[in-house]
């Protein structure tokens, strides 16, 4: 599956070098006096998730668009403003009306059209409905399909007469992936066409534009060109479809600076949350491309910013006020590398809050783990006060906490299709709690039967390895209950056996557990010493460890005991250096982070993620830090590494004898405080010279630190 992915990204690349180009120039906001009649200008955004605030640098904002449309019309253009879907839903300022703010802002700021992205249904399909019915453009998606009827749910296409005498068809184009992306519950009654059923939907579209006289025909899609979504892709779509002049996307938060040519398609996506605007020329028969960012143009319509602004004040302030507790340290929730990827401390974080409210309704021995979707987690928590507004933006879907009961062969094809991709980014990877478990990447996943537009596992086990729920090796024929949330319970993203399993709903939304957790079970304190890094329960065989090679089996071991982990991208980093901080948070997971009463040093802070382990380090006395103090960023010598390891041996109660290391042919660039140490880590077998040499003053790498842990087992 791999390979194909990487051969069809290079098709697509070469598909992208080798096409029609059309001109493609820098994009300038028209200056007084700049004369653009008889130009027709399509201003277009993707993926703004309730960024309709403006801030200066980094959103033009609802208010801004409004404005730059202001500005093309008054140097003479007729302008066009579309959006690729993604409006309602993403910030507090337009989940808490459940998106309906956001259509009043986009009627407020003269939007002409609009296609539905998979989170525009995030509220269902009902509410979506009712919400945009107070639209004041059309909504267009021909494949958004009633099963009650067969037919689009919404218009299909609109036609636009303009002034200039250019007539221009658009449809409207959604991604199959919202029957799992959108809560499987949500979107009952509601299809959404894919491959090809889909493609052929677009060249009907195309075709009927083209027999109403359309001179151009634009599509305004919300497919994206991510791996993730293969085979419905707006460049799978456009390999398929033919007559398409502009293809408007959204989706992957993909940036087209100047566009693509596919074909004798221009593709054009601005990214994401307003932080740049697309602008599309058509004069003389030529189209041109390019982009207006937020770090260049900061103008807004002051009539939209009030009615935006003054809303955001006054539920910001409702929100903000709602103190929660506190966060000693920053919980990550970055999609990539972050929660999309692997574990963080906010992943684990979250599923401790969902298994321990799950027990706590249904009692301790009745819920055996937790996990929920690193897809729903949509943003970090920093350090310091944690409000009401924090945990909406981060968990804005309003799911709710719920069980579900599979057996463990299900719930390893659940995992199994989870990390499809990893270590590329998946919405479905899964962040967990009283289970744990290795992803081994060096195996390639093979597809099996499929699942909406996804494939569960052909050969479960082959990539999930080590799977353990309750710290025991999983069961393949016991049942066991798994605390989720209502969306992943339902068969939402990849979690196809989930959707037939016994479920429970406790009713409790996730947030509310999430803020019961903090009161009740962690006093108002989100610490530094149980969410100051990773637990550990996630082990990624990285793509750069092969198998036969002499460090080998010590990284299998060492991450199998969850002692050390990759450092994101799918990588070990086997050559990078190791720090003073790594290695004692290493013997710190490996005595099974005890408690800790003593003193740090001065200089580590106590958001610092390895604050812990190095209080215990200094407490039971194997490191009285450097002359600096503690020094937990600078890297290790191989001398150092030998005698740190000694000394945990010797706390551990092990006597150990030092060898005789005058056969070394640099024994004598040994320092003098690490002789001992040196001596007794050569005895002990943890380390060994190559070619006759210690290579003491060498710093050491992640690769050796393993090799020496795996040593000392």
């Amino acid at each position: 599956m791999k390979q194909t992915r990487k051969i069809l990204a290079l098709l697509l690349a070469m598909a992208m070098a080798f096409g029609l180009m059309a001109p493609a120039l820098a994009v300038e906001v028209p200056a007084e006096g700049d004369n653009l009649e008889g130009t027709l200008v399509i201003i277009h955004v993707n993926d703004s998730h309730g960024r309709d605030v403006a801030a200066a640098g980094s959103s033009i904002g609802t208010a801004g668009i409004a404005q730059l449309v202001a500005d093309y019309k008054a140097a003479g253009a007729e302008v066009l403003l579309m959006h690729a879907g993604d409006a309602t839903q993403g910030t507090p300022l337009v989940n808490y009306e459940q998106g309906a703010k956001a259509i009043e802002f986009m009627n407020a700021a003269g939007y002409d059209v609009m296609t539905l992205g998979n989170h525009e249904f995030d509220w269902g399909t009902q509410n979506l409905k009712d919400i945009t019915a107070n639209a004041n453009f059309p909504i267009v998606s021909a494949n958004t399909i009633d099963t009650a009827t067969g037919k689009p749910m919404f218009e299909s296409h609109t036609i636009f007469e303009t002034e200039l005498g250019i007539k221009v068809g658009v449809f409207g184009i959604t991604t199959p992936e919202t029957a799992t992306k959108a809560h499987p519950s949500k979107v009952v009654g509601t299809s959404f066409h894919a491959g090809d059923e889909m493609f052929a939907i677009a060249q009907k579209e195309v075709d009927a534009l083209k027999a109403a006289g359309c001179d151009l025909i634009v599509a305004l899609g919300h497919l994206g060109v991510s791996d993730e979504s293969i085979g419905n892709r707006s460049t799978d779509l456009l390999a398929k479809v033919t007559g398409i002049d502009l293809f408007i996307d959204g989706h992957s938060h993909t940036v087209f600076e100047t566009g693509e040519m596919v074909g004798d398609t221009l593709l054009v996506s601005t990214g994401e949350y307003l932080k740049n605007a697309g602008v599309v020329t058509f004069a003389d028969g030529v189209l041109t491309a390019g982009l207006i960012s937020a770090a260049d143009y900061s103008e807004v319509d002051e009539t939209v910013a009030a009615l935006i602004n003054d809303y955001n004040a006054g539920l910001d302030e409702m929100l903000v006020s709602a103190v929660i507790g506190t966060s000693e340290v920053v919980l990550d929730g970055n999609r990539a590398p972050g929660v999309r990827t692997q574990e963080t401390n906010l992943g684990n974080f979250a599923a401790d809050a969902i298994l321990w409210y799950a027990r706590k309704d249904l009692g301790e021995a009745n819920v055996d783990a937790a996990l929920t979707n690193g897809g729903g987690i949509r943003d970090s928590i920093q350090a310091g006060e944690v409000n009401m507004k924090h945990m909406i933006t981060v968990f804005p879907f309003g799911n709710t906490v719920a069980t579900v009961s599979v057996t463990g062969a299900e719930l390893l094809d659940s995992l199994e299709a989870a990390t499809w991709s990893t270590p590329d980014a998946i919405g479905a990877f899964p962040q967990v709690a009283g289970m744990s478990f290795t992803i081994d990447t060096s195996v390639e996943y093979v597809n099996g039967e499929p699942y909406a537009t996804y494939f569960m596992p052909a050969n479960p086990g082959s990539r999930i390895k080590n799977l353990t729920i309750g710290g025991e090796p999983v069961d393949l024929a016991k049942t066991y209950v798994i605390a989720t949330n209502d969306f992943t319970a339902a068969g939402g993203d990849t979690f196809g056996p989930f959707k037939t399993a016994p479920m429970f709903n406790t009713g409790l939304p996730l947030e509310d557990a999430l803020i019961a957790y903090v009161a009740e079970e962690l006093g108002g304190v989100i610490s530094a010493a149980q969410y100051g890094a990773p637990a550990g329960r996630i082990n990624i065989i990285p793509s750069d460890v092969k198998a036969g090679q002499w460090y080998s089996n010590a990284v299998y071991y060492v991450m199998d005991e969850g002692m050390m982990l990759s450092t994101g991208g799918g990588q070990f980093d086997l050559t990078s250096t190791v720090t003073r901080a790594t290695v004692f948070e290493v013997l710190y997971r490996l005595e099974g982070k005890p408690a800790v009463s003593g003193e740090s040093f001065a200089d580590v802070a106590a958001s610092d993620w390895f604050a812990t382990s190095a209080a215990w380090a200094k407490e039971i006395g194997i490191t009285a830090g450097t002359n600096a103090g503690y020094e937990g960023n600078k890297a290790v010598t191989r001398q150092e590494l030998a005698k740190i390891f000694a000394d945990y041996l010797t706390y551990k109660g092990e006597e150990l004898e030092a060898a005789d290391l005058s056969g070394y042919a640099d024994v004598a660039i040994v320092a003098d405080w690490a002789a001992d140490g040196m001596g007794k880590a050569v005895g002990a077998g943890i380390i060994k010279g190559s070619d006759n040499n210690l290579a003491p003053t060498a710093t050491a790498s992640r690769a050796e630190l393993a090799q020496m842990l795996f040593n000392a087992a």
